[in-house]
């Protein structure tokens, strides 16, 4: 019942301190600057004013305080929260007061007042109105920390919290949780690393140690929840204080990373789960933004592919830049529809137009550059799923190489200035159809470079988190169910990026090309993919092996065990962007390369496999497969249709596929 009077009480005197704020502040100026100028005669004769000087005192003071409340006005003093004060404020109440003591040293010069007030006194009065003001407003944040958000639960429902990192994100977070007590966090201490803050205390918390001392820290405090305040670390440095965390088996979280904050504002509401892209060690990509919005601003861009993972962030990062018009192409419909009216209701002043079609329909791709005119054209259709195109090949074929080539064809014939190609690190000696296939499209669009004015640019990357089809989404699904998780082999390892980081390099590339390039991003080290499978299980709160099972299936057609980026002989020098390198372009010869193109358009009309493979082994002499038996031959509706039986397990690194008379053979 005490607890109920007391919490109603408090709420009535916050609605009344609300409601008469601007009054309340007025009259507590009022105070400040009346007692400031007292205390500065009282101090300039020891508190024993004469009495002429009373006189003086009561004549000066309603100028006083209309002077310095107009320049306190002036300068918008009365905008700012006290109970969010912080050391801007102490320097906006500085320069107030500096024209304050200013203005009121001209008053008494020009009504003659200066010879009848010591100097000493304006000075003092000047010093103590700023001293006086900003402990109003320091001790008016302590009682609004201290007793307005005093939580109204006992401390049994707080939730015990270590902070590791006591810099500037750390101790952001504990102003955030004094000021939020809906959070029900209380904070017991820091760990850091840094020996100048060993046993220092912050924000009235103490560091009670190091990294080292996680576990023991969480035992003696009774922890059950640590915040990693450490914006800048590095995967291997977040890796080791996980583990760690694990150990003691505790809760952790952590605040974003830099490439994530805003203007460097970081509050304990931004805190999130760890994230698996945190464990990668890579800072964010840096944009530059300059370059890149010359030639996206006011611009006609053709985004194909814009429903995909790839493609529908190309969209967003675009939208970011103010085109003129911005045409996203693709013939997934429902997809599009999507991208269509996320970017539709966060860009709504953007001309923006969806197109349903297929880059190897010629003559409607011919038919929207007629029509639209685009100035950039960033190519993010492919087929890109390397065990189903092992599958069918000269659907591969067919939708990677000629489609690309219609494409670039028309950006050529039109004039477009800009055109980007999204491809993959598996074009690099490619194993698999999937692969070779984005080979032959990369040297097509650096050949036909030779030829153009249009600047025809490709961007190579390895996998990408997140995106459709990709790992994670798969080991989550497989995580939710409860396991096991597949990895088809112990030692196959992948480069991986980010869609923001993928989506960044493809914009920054197309800035930087003046033709024929291939960009590559400088990717870290490749990941073992069992290594992020165990890490994927420990962040969803199991452990690996134990509750979550992994087994290892096998590699799967066309599939390697580690991936490179760049081929012999290609070379590659710096760029001005730190993290990309650039290629050299690989010359043909144009009418040789483009006979073998469209004889392997003819194969793949044809469904002519075994063609169509020895077309594109012709065309990409790097391309490696072998043959892997027991295949069996479905015949419908005279399609061949090759499948691999479920029981059938290879650790081959390609598939060929071969007719079924030779298979029965």
């Amino acid at each position: 019942m005490a607890k109920f009077i007391h919490d109603r009480r408090a709420g009535n005197f916050k609605r009344f301190v609300f409601n008469h704020r601007t009054l309340a502040i007025l009259l507590i100026k009022i105070a400040i600057i009346s007692s400031a100028f007292l205390f500065a005669f009282l101090l300039r004769f020891d508190f024993r004013m004469p009495d002429h000087y009373r006189s003086i005192f009561l004549k000066l003071l309603p100028a006083l305080v209309a002077i310095k409340l107009t320049a306190f006005l002036t300068m918008k003093m009365n905008r700012s929260w006290w109970r969010y004060s912080s050391m801007n404020d102490v320097l906006d109440i500085l320069k107030a007061n500096i024209v304050a003591s200013f203005g009121f040293f001209l008053f008494t010069a020009v009504f003659h007042y200066f010879e009848m007030i010591p100097r000493s006194v304006l000075l003092i009065d000047g010093v103590l109105c700023f001293l006086i003001s900003c402990g109003f407003r320091f001790a008016t944040r302590i009682f609004c920390e201290n007793y307005f958000n005093k939580p109204s639960f006992n401390s049994r429902e707080l939730t015990r919290t270590l902070i590791v990192g006591a810099g500037n994100a750390g101790q952001m977070i504990i102003r955030e949780i004094r000021q939020n007590p809906s959070l029900k966090k209380l904070v017991i201490g820091f760990i850091d690393d840094d020996p100048l803050k060993a046993k220092k205390q912050f924000q009235g918390i103490p560091v009670l140690g190091t990294q080292e001392d996680i576990a023991e820290i969480c035992r003696k405090q009774a922890i059950q929840e640590v915040i990693i305040a450490i914006p800048t670390a590095s995967g291997n440095d977040l890796r080791t204080i996980i583990e760690r965390c694990q150990y003691a088996g505790i809760k952790f979280k952590t605040v974003p990373s830099v490439g994530d904050l805003i203007d460097g504002k970081i509050s304990a509401s931004q805190i999130k789960e760890v994230d698996v892209q945190d464990l990668l060690g890579r800072k964010p990509v840096r944009l530059d933004i300059e370059s890149i919005k010359n030639y996206l601003q006011g611009k006609k861009i053709l985004i194909t592919g814009a429903a995909g993972s790839i493609g529908s962030e190309i969209c967003r990062q675009v939208s970011r830049f103010n085109p003129h018009q911005m045409v996203i192409f693709d013939n997934a419909e429902t997809p599009l529809f999507y991208i269509e009216r996320e970017l539709s209701e966060r860009f709504p002043d953007m001309n923006l137009t969806p197109i349903i079609g297929d880059i190897r329909d010629r003559a409607r791709v011919e038919r929207i550059f007629e029509e639209f005119r685009p100035e950039v054209v960033f190519h993010a259709a492919a087929y890109k799923h390397v065990p189903m195109m092992e599958y069918n090949p000269a659907a591969a074929a067919n939708n990677n190489v000629r489609g690309t080539r219609i494409v670039a064809d028309a950006a050529h014939s039109f004039g477009t200035g800009n055109f980007v190609m999204v491809s993959t690190d598996k074009a690099v000696n490619p194993t698999n159809i999937m692969g070779t296939t984005k080979r032959a499209a990369e040297l097509y669009v650096q050949n036909l470079s030779r030829y153009s004015r249009t600047q025809f640019v490709t961007v190579r990357f390895g996998n990408v988190l997140g995106s459709a089809g990709s790992v994670i989404p798969i080991f989550k699904a497989q995580i939710k169910k409860g396991g096991p998780v597949k990895v088809t082999h112990p030692d196959i390892t992948r480069f991986f990026m980010t869609i923001p980081e993928a989506t960044q390099l493809v914009l920054q590339a197309g800035s930087m090309g003046k033709g024929g390039e291939i960009f590559l991003l400088d990717m870290g080290d490749a990941v073992k993919i069992v290594h992020l499978a165990e890490e994927l299980i420990r962040l969803s709160g199991f452990q690996p092996y134990k509750d979550i099972n992994i087994v290892f299936t096998g590699l799967r057609p066309g599939e390697k065990l580690y991936e490179e980026l760049l081929l012999a002989g290609e070379g590659v020098r710096p760029t001005s962007h730190e993290k990309i390198k650039v290629a050299q372009a690989t010359y043909r010869d144009w009418y040789t390369l483009n006979q073998q193109l469209e004889d392997l358009y003819q194969s793949s009309r044809a469904i002519d496999i075994e063609a169509v493979i020895a077309k594109l082994k012709e065309i990409v002499p790097e391309y490696q497969h072998s043959v892997v038996k027991n295949w069996k031959l479905v015949q419908k509706q005279k399609t061949k249709l090759y499948v691999i039986p479920k029981s059938q397990k290879t650790s081959e690194s390609i598939v060929n596929p071969i007719p079924a008379a030779q298979a029965a053979n």
